[in-house]
């Protein structure tokens, strides 16, 4: 019986390798198609679209950390608005206008920030993470203030003009801005899915999960924490340099609080631990802000506020659960069909 388990075990890992392949190509066609289906239904929008999708990738940044090692951060705008901040001066003061150098840019100087803050954040656990992470955004945001002269200070800096992508010219109507935000997303949310399913990332959930058992089997807990923080730092400063090079300008909330807020309400309206939860509550959260607050300038907030406690109280896994729910109901209801025949 043991034999006969242990010969089965390759062929159903082979089995759920292929599986998670599935879901993988299955869930990138889904973010495909819809790009492609926003492109035609909203081609007056594309510039908000382009921003909407470099928030989804910083929030998936976010969702490493927070989602699949349990620290516990309000400061992870510090690392986007650093990416963002390092490409725009490069394309400012350095007059380099290639995007993709100007993209290499914003990931080093995040991964870098990513790797220096993990340092101090992964020395400490919940209440003291999050008080931690707020100190390090406030100060990165009033060195940014500080430094104007070379910052753009509270006017932001401003510019930021990019060279054409593979021929293709930076338009006023966004369509050049929008397709390279599309095309990124897709390369991070593969690379992410295959990062977080390797033994490094399941390293990573196991740390989440239980800290002082992985530590008890002989791994490095804090290290590993340390260089996931840093890759989720380079993908926050990728998406800062992407948000800075489709806008032409870096403002000075990109490393304040409130974006770092914004990115874990739409994290959790999304779901943690998903990545693709971080995409969906980040469309979601924009859409409803946009929404909301042109029909109500002033209490849109109190509405969003409405919306999060709804979401949670009915989807505790985020609104990525809907579809797992649903097949859960479905097989509910047929079991109870054959109970009754």
């Amino acid at each position: 019986m043991m034999l006969q388990d242990v010969s089965r075990a390759p062929a159903e890992q082979g089995r759920f390798q292929v599986h998670r392949d599935r879901s993988t190509m299955t869930q990138l066609a889904v973010l495909a198609a819809a790009a492609i289906a926003a492109f035609w239904m909203f081609p007056n929008d594309l510039s908000f679209l382009a921003r909407v999708i470099c928030l989804a990738i910083f929030v998936m940044s976010l969702d490493l950390v927070l989602g699949f090692c349990g620290i516990a951060t309000l400061g992870h705008a510090a690392l986007y608005g650093i990416g963002g901040y390092a490409a725009g001066i490069l394309a400012v003061s350095g007059g380099i206008a290639q995007p993709f150098v100007l993209l290499a840019c914003g990931m080093i100087a995040g991964a870098v920030a990513g790797a220096l803050s993990g340092v101090i954040i992964a020395r400490h656990r919940i209440l003291t993470q999050i008080v931690v992470s707020i100190a390090l955004v406030q100060l990165t945001a009033a060195a940014a203030n500080k430094a104007s002269w070379l910052t753009g200070g509270s006017d932001g800096l401003s510019g930021i003009s990019p060279g054409p992508v593979f021929g293709a010219e930076f338009d006023i109507y966004g369509r050049t801005a929008y397709w390279l935000a599309v095309a990124i997303l897709l390369v991070v949310f593969v690379l992410l899915r295959r990062l977080v399913r390797s033994p490094f990332g399941l390293l990573c959930q196991a740390i989440e999960s239980d800290p002082v058992r992985v530590e008890a089997m002989g791994a490095k807990v804090r290290p590993t924490l340390i260089a996931m923080y840093a890759i989720s730092g380079a993908v926050a400063g990728l998406a800062g340099a992407l948000a800075a090079i489709t806008a032409g300008v870096v403002a000075l909330d990109s490393v304040s609080f409130e974006r770092s807020a914004e990115a874990l309400v739409m994290l959790i309206l999304g779901g943690t631990g998903t990545l693709m939860g971080g995409v969906l509550g980040t469309v979601l959260f924009q859409i409803a802000e946009h929404i909301l607050s042109a029909l109500n300038p002033f209490h849109w907030l109190t509405s969003m506020g409405v919306l999060l406690v709804v979401v949670i109280l009915t989807l505790p896994g985020g609104i990525q659960s809907i579809g797992a729910q649903f097949v859960q109901w479905i097989k509910h209801a047929r079991w109870g069909a054959r109970r009754d025949v």
